[in-house]
């Protein structure tokens, strides 16, 4: 009697199990906003996937650790496969990092639970991809300018609907001081035309000055134990600090607002150490040149999106509404999936890990769109067979 035949056993890495879980996921929910998902946006997933769990292994965790809080990957996928990030460009389209969180949830001695949570942020060349894709009339992102200090530049010059190109003879000599942004666009009359974009490194300061706002949305200087513990007359204190920091930053330019010692404790080290200053002003002063290009996503999911993920003025709403939120339970029913429980207010997080350092301590905004799928399909992903 002959032994029968085994089937042959199919082995796949932890990698495929992961994306053969989240890829139907990401198709269904961009089916439901009317969105096709191209097979580059699918290749960018699988990158997006492979880099989370680079961070991951550098933080000694798996797709199933206990103290992962795996309620932001969904989403921070399904963003991926929108705006077709590729994690594993050079130079990098998008990074990811682990934040500390503190959760509703209190352990048998009555502790706070903090679990890591995994973060998403576009890198300038992403803004770049972004702009040649959904750029409104774009043909074609030329060659950026860097333009240093010693650099001689001509400013473009106005007559009528004329105008006289900006020059620049680069020296190679000083600081960062412009980006410049040739963007070649389609004219109405079917003629391609080029506009200059130019962003100044002067106007950092306004990032720099939202970046400590934010920094300071929880800060109490000391006056009181928590935030939402002071009275009147201590939060009208608090908030006479903060106007006087602000205010101070306010007063300076760039460079000294970055070296004042009474404005070190709410800047990021990425803003300060000298591997990092510069490349974090480059990056800023390319987004703050991108931002004055209107985009079409034309699909109102994607412009959504891309403003909760670009926009450095709606970071600190969502910080201060996410701590006074209601702890209670929302039954948001059987089609949508499990109850979800909205964070308790929360304290400032610890410093981010497995990645270079892009911030520092700072409030962690509340759980946005939380995919309540994402929870409970995770549960023994990896479990062995």
């Amino acid at each position: 009697m002959s032994e029968e035949k085994k089937a042959p056993q199919n082995f796949g890495t932890a990698l495929t199990k992961v994306n053969d879980t989240f890829m139907p996921m990401i198709i269904a929910q961009l089916e439901k906003n009317s969105i096709q998902m191209s097979p580059y946006a699918k290749e960018c997933v699988l990158h997006a996937i492979s880099a989370i769990n680079t961070v991951l292994d550098k933080a000694g965790l798996t797709w199933n650790s206990t103290e992962l809080d795996r309620s932001t990957v969904s989403d921070i996928l399904v963003k991926i496969a929108c705006f077709q990030l590729n994690a594993a460009a050079s130079p990098r389209e998008v990074y990811f990092q682990l934040r500390n969180v503190k959760t509703a949830n209190k352990d048998d001695s009555g502790k706070d639970i903090w679990k890591k949570q995994v973060e998403m942020g576009i890198e300038g060349d992403g803004n770049d991809a972004i702009l040649a894709r959904f750029g409104r009339g774009v043909e074609r992102v030329c060659q950026i300018w860097k333009v240093r200090e010693g650099d001689t530049f001509v400013y473009p010059k106005y007559k009528g609907l004329d105008m006289t190109p900006p020059e620049w003879e680069p020296s190679g000599t000083g600081k960062l001081s412009k980006i410049v942004y040739p963007v070649i666009m389609a004219g109405h009359d079917g003629k391609s035309y080029v506009e200059f974009y130019i962003s100044e490194r002067a106007d950092v300061i306004k990032n720099l000055i939202a970046h400590i706002n934010n920094n300071l949305m929880n800060e109490t200087f000391g006056i009181v134990e928590k935030r939402y513990k002071a009275t009147a007359d201590q939060l009208s204190r608090i908030d006479a600090k903060k106007k006087e920091l602000i205010a101070k930053a306010s007063s300076m330019d760039l460079d000294s607002a970055l070296d004042c010692p009474d404005l070190a404790p709410y800047i990021s080290p990425a803003w300060t150490e000298p591997h990092s200053r510069e490349a974090m002003i480059e990056r800023k002063m390319r987004n703050n040149a991108i931002k004055k290009i209107p985009k079409n996503f034309g699909n109102g999911a994607m412009e959504t999106m891309f403003e909760e993920s670009d926009s450095e003025e709606r970071h600190p709403v969502i910080r201060e509404i996410g701590p006074q939120a209601n702890g209670a339970v929302i039954d948001i029913g059987e089609e949508t999936g499990a109850p979800v429980s909205l964070p308790a207010p929360q304290a400032r997080s610890e410093m981010p890990i497995a990645h270079e350092g892009n911030f520092a301590k700072e409030p962690v905004p509340a759980v946005r769109s939380q995919q309540p799928a994402s929870a409970p399909f995770m549960e023994g992903l990896l479990d062995e067979e």
